[in-house]
């Protein structure tokens, strides 16, 4: 990895953790809506229908399109919170909800990681399935201040782990994939497809789950600085 010049991102379960939990705002947003649902219950539906979502998407080759996104969350909301009395203004409230910088928090060390390999010459970017309301979000929080390039599904066409979403991503960042590290915390979308794609991969696992062998890990954005040494 010493060719290394570009440092792309997983956007959610990377640098960006729903804010307070995703469970916590489905039951006070669905709670305005009639929802008697607790939070741990909406966490395991939240779960299961973005497991099926993403099934159907890999039925389809993960083609995907401004569209898609919308209807992709859609279906996930209304599977999660389906004893709400308006479905549709329910769903509004969540996805504008989540297209707001304050609903997501950074973990403690991204400004400092993302500061040093900055100052280490890196290009920085963040890359994700995801709709236009990641701009706005990743624009909004100070901590991701040297992020300069954002690669979405929507805009791409194609969703991790396909091949086309890594080379619209390349691109954008106007560098070549093999020297381009992708840090993510999904095994199958963002390291296996990262890899695939001829870019460097590490996964992000920060609670020590069993892994393939041959998968390089680091339990924390700070680990990532030893992989990243200041470019000449």
């Amino acid at each position: 990895m010493n060719d290394l010049a570009f440092v792309y991102f997983d956007a959610g379960g990377t640098l960006l953790v729903p804010h307070p939990g995703v469970g916590e705002v489905y039951a006070a947003v669905g709670g305005r809506f009639g929802s008697r649902l607790d939070a741990d219950e909406l966490t395991r539906r939240f779960r299961a229908a973005f497991r099926r979502q993403e099934a159907l998407d890999a039925e389809t080759g993960w083609r995907t399109d401004d569209a898609r996104e919308l209807a992709r969350w859609r279906a996930i909301v209304a599977e999660t919170l389906d004893d709400v009395s308006d479905p549709e203004a329910c769903f509004t409230a969540l996805y504008l909800y989540f297209g707001r910088p304050d609903a997501w928090a950074c973990p403690p060390e991204t400004a400092d990681v993302l500061r040093e390999l900055a100052a280490r010459g890196y290009g920085l970017g963040v890359a994700s399935n995801f709709d236009d309301r990641l701009y706005a979000v990743v624009a909004g929080k100070p901590e991701l201040r040297p992020i300069r390039c954002v690669q979405i599904s929507a805009a791409a066409g194609w969703g991790k782990p396909a091949a086309g979403f890594f080379d619209a991503a390349a691109r954008t960042a106007q560098t070549p994939p093999e020297r381009i590290l992708f840090v993510g915390d999904d095994l199958r979308n963002d390291y296996d497809g990262a890899r695939a794609a001829g870019f460097a991969a590490v996964l992000l696992d920060v609670h020590g789950s069993p892994a393939r062998a041959d998968v390089p890990r680091v339990g924390g954005l700070a680990e990532l600085l030893r992989w990243c040494p200041p470019l000449p």
